[in-house]
Formats: structure tokens, sequence, C-alpha cells
């Protein structure tokens, strides 16, 4: 396949127009964590403390963090509070993305989207199938804006923080922030 400018594009390297907007991306981004679960509590949350500590290496900030019953009112609740923190860009939720009766995440989240960004959730799932196959469907990560901030949920287990955060989040996050403020 050519480009416009008449190079063979494979499909990964990124336009000019995208790096454009990653250079002004902003650097430091404020951030909520929140954590969906009925059993930990902030000392036992691996999946949080793995969030902030992929955030504050990469030069973001963590303005606050919290944990909830996984209970739909109780993660729309939480998440509204989150994002209504002075200055915060983005929320990142874990837990609760499962396909159990109890998994409430989804439903308490994606009534917040002004907009849904599919394509997380669809590469989240790619990139998880390609390590843990065909259960990975039973996935429900998903992203959206909400007004001029960014949410992403993820699974609470330490494995899907670390895909997520490392595939996608990390690399995007800034990107996802600016368009989101455009």
């Amino acid at each position: 396949m050519l480009s416009a400018g008449g190079t063979k594009s494979t499909g990964t390297h990124e336009s000019e127009s995208t790096q454009s907007h990653k250079r002004s991306a902003p650097k430091c981004l404020m951030v909520g964590i929140l954590t969906v679960s009925d059993t930990r509590t902030l000392e036992s949350d691996e999946g949080g403390r793995l969030i902030e500590q992929y955030l504050v290496t990469a030069g973001h900030s963590v303005k606050e963090r919290m944990i909830v019953r996984d209970e739909r009112e109780l993660i729309s609740q939480s998440a509204r509070q989150l994002l209504s923190v002075d200055g915060v860009h983005a929320l990142l939720v874990t837990g609760g993305t499962g396909l159990s009766a109890r998994d409430q995440t989804t439903e308490g989240i994606e009534t917040l989207y002004d907009a849904a960004i599919p394509g997380y959730g669809e590469l989240f799932r790619l990139l998880s199938f390609q390590e843990i196959g065909s259960s990975a469907m039973l996935s429900r990560a998903s992203a959206g804006r909400h007004g001029k901030q960014i949410i992403i949920t993820m699974p609470g287990s330490p494995a899907g923080v670390r895909l997520a955060m490392e595939r996608l989040i990390l690399p995007e996050l800034a990107h996802l922030v600016h368009h989101a403020g455009s």
C-alpha cells in the first residue's frame, strides 16, 4: 500500500498529523483512578497501585485514587466525583469489566460517555486474545469521552492492567486528551 507521499505504508507508522497532535498534547496529565471491588482496600488494591505507578513513571500526576463497591449507582457517583475534581484530564477505572452478574462497571461508566471510543475495547480484546485466547471475549473494557475528559476502563487483574497501560493507555492517553479538549 502506498501512502499519499508515494512511500510504502505498513499501517503501523503514525501519520504526520498524528505525530503533530501527540507533540502538542499535554505532557503531564492529571488523572483520577477508580477501583471497582467488593473486597479490596487501598492497601490491597494491586491494580490501582499499578496504574498509579505507570502514570507517575510516565510523568503524569494522580489527583485522587478511590475504591468503590461493584454497584452501578455507586460506580457512576464515584466516577462523577473524580471527574469533578479540578484539573482532572482523565479517569482510569479498574475492575468490574467482566461478564458476571456482579460486574457493573460497564453499566455504571458507559452512561457517562458523550462519545464512545470503541477502538480501545476492540484493541484491548485483540491484544488480550493474543495472550489468553478466546476467553478475551468476556472482557467489556471500554473507553469514552466525557465532556473534555477521557474515561477508560480495564480489568482488575494485574495482567489486564499491565496490558492496557503498556500497550494502549500510556502510548495514547495524552493524544486522547488532546482530541477531547479540541
